[in-house]
């Protein structure tokens, strides 16, 4: 009789995500494992906004061990690290930490003599997708390895300038309060102009000029957008506002690159309905969603506002946009307009395209304990690691054949949905519930569930019953989305139907469907 060659066997499917076999504490005193270099540095890179302190690690620390990953694993694995940065920086959308990275990539490599994998001037090429970020690496390099940048930095952001420097670009980024600006990195970089752009030549000097020569730089004629905004500048200011609010005034802001954050200052005086309606044209819908309060507060029109609301819920535009689904939450949360919230809903929806629709029955637990609150996601933001944990376990429940949604915490508890019912209506009924007990969530509610999907920054406190995956049979699978980057994780990870998935996006959960399907979940710039 044959046991194991049968038809209904198959390949046991493994995860990137893997644990080293050796039992650590978690932060909270639970029996934790610890993960493997490329793992470790993974997790923490897709939740990392450098500087930004967590409920368990201070910004230093958390940097630190950035870091520290990278450097050991620029010389250790650069084809691995290199692919990291650049897809941190692309489908990963996260910038200060790629742009961190690849510096400090080229620096290990150049201390320790490596020359085999990707070439340094390409990692820092790949990190640089925004006019402002050649000038954020510099600023970074400077301020932690001194003024004198080597030459695959030099070069490396030389290639970016001739890919990112335009006209627009010189006037929404090269402010005054930058501590380089344009003309400053063309000089230190000796940046060429791209011979396919012959125009950039003229955009060079130019950003040379107004940085050195502020009183008698000249715009280029090439450049229409250049030329438009100096005929802007040049108009009296008892003149502005009547030609924001004439015929064709929102046309010659657009065709002069005047963004909405540089139109109060120059009209000398307050963003009014008019100034507002003259701008919303040219503006992308990053920049709309963060302003529906201030479009309320000014009384935009509702013919303008249905312009509005169709831009930000067109599922192009979300998708070019690449905004987290937690910027919805947020756009919500600071405008609660009736106008905005089927808009924002529908964003929201469309941002989460990736989270699969899941046969069978499914656990979704949610933490909410308190250190899932303590720090907000960046700098900009005020929603925290909670509220994103509670959409992307909403958006689970919604979708699957068959889901239980449980928040937990130091107690836990069913959070009732309907099916069809709004993600931003569900999130109303999450609350703050204190101490992380993971187990005992598990063993509450665990009732031979198909699969079971905890969102969670792993830090469970100690229980005589073990870790929470512990609870489950091993033939069921867990899938843990981490979404804090702590060393320690709450269970072995990376086969044996134990996985870990992280970042603050829904890209991860695109590799359930395909591990149920017996195939293995690749690196995401692999797969």
């Amino acid at each position: 009789m044959s046991r194991f060659n049968t038809r209904a066997a198959k390949a046991q499917p493994t995860s990137r995500v893997t644990s080293t076999g050796r039992v650590l504490r978690t932060y909270e005193g639970g029996l934790g494992h610890e993960r493997e270099a490329r793992s470790e540095l993974f997790l923490l890179a897709v939740s990392h906004f450098v500087s930004q302190r967590t409920f368990y690690e201070s910004g230093d620390d958390r940097d630190d061990r950035f870091r520290t990953l990278v450097r050991e694993l620029a010389v250790a694995d650069p084809e691995w690290t290199a692919g990291l940065l650049g897809w941190l920086r692309g489908e990963g959308n996260l910038r200060s930490a790629a742009v961190v990275g690849a510096a400090e990539y080229v620096k290990a490599r150049l201390d320790a003599g490596a020359s085999d994998g990707p070439s340094n001037r390409r990692v820092v090429d790949s990190v640089l997708q925004r006019p402002d970020e050649p000038g954020e690496l510099l600023a970074y390099w400077t301020s932690t390895y001194g003024r004198a940048v080597p030459k695959p930095v030099k070069r490396g952001i030389a290639d970016a300038l001739r890919r990112l420097y335009s006209g627009r670009a010189l006037l929404k980024y090269d402010t005054a309060s930058k501590g380089y600006r344009f003309g400053d990195i063309l000089n230190l970089v000796h940046a060429a102009p791209d011979p396919a752009k012959p125009w950039q030549g003229d955009l060079f000097q130019y950003a040379l000029d107004r940085r050195h020569n502020p009183d008698t730089a000249e715009p280029p004629a090439s450049d229409r957008t250049l030329v438009a905004h100096r005929e802007l500048m040049a108009l009296p200011v008892g003149e502005r506002r009547a030609l924001v609010t004439s015929d064709g005034g929102a046309e010659r802001l657009a065709a002069a690159g005047v963004t909405w954050e540089a139109l109060a200052g120059w009209l000398q005086g307050p963003m009014d309905r008019a100034a507002w309606e003259a701008v919303i044209p040219s503006m992308g819908p990053m920049a709309l969603t963060r302003n529906l309060r201030n479009f309320d507060e000014a009384g935009v029109s509702d013919e303008v506002a249905e312009r509005v609301a169709a831009r930000i819920s067109d599922p192009a535009e979300v998708a070019r946009s690449r905004q987290f689904p937690f910027r919805y939450l947020a756009a919500y949360q600071h405008a609660p307009s009736l106008r905005w919230s089927y808009p924002l809903e529908r964003a929201l929806g469309h941002s989460l395209a990736q989270v699969p629709a899941l046969p069978g029955r499914t656990l979704v637990l949610v933490d909410r304990s308190g250190s899932m609150f303590y720090s907000r996601l960046s700098d900009r933001s005020e929603l925290n690691r909670a509220d994103a944990a509670a959409i992307f376990g909403t958006a689970l429940a919604l979708r699957a054949a068959d889901a239980d949604l449980v928040e937990f915490g130091t107690s836990s508890n069913r959070v009732p949905f309907d099916r069809g019912e709004s993600v931003l209506r569900v999130l109303e009924r999450f609350g703050d519930l204190g101490g992380t007990n993971t187990t005992e969530a598990v063993r509450r509610h665990y009732r031979k569930h198909d699969r079971v999907l905890i969102v969670t920054d792993e830090q469970y406190a100690h229980s005589r019953h073990g870790g929470p995956t512990d609870q489950i049979p091993a033939k069921i699978p867990v899938y843990t989305w981490n979404l804090a980057g702590y060393r320690t994780g709450h269970g072995p990870s990376g086969g044996g139907n134990r996985h870990t998935f992280g970042g603050l996006s829904d890209a991860a959960f695109r590799m359930v469907p395909l591990i149920e399907a017996a195939r293995d979940a690749d690196w995401p710039w692999a797969a």
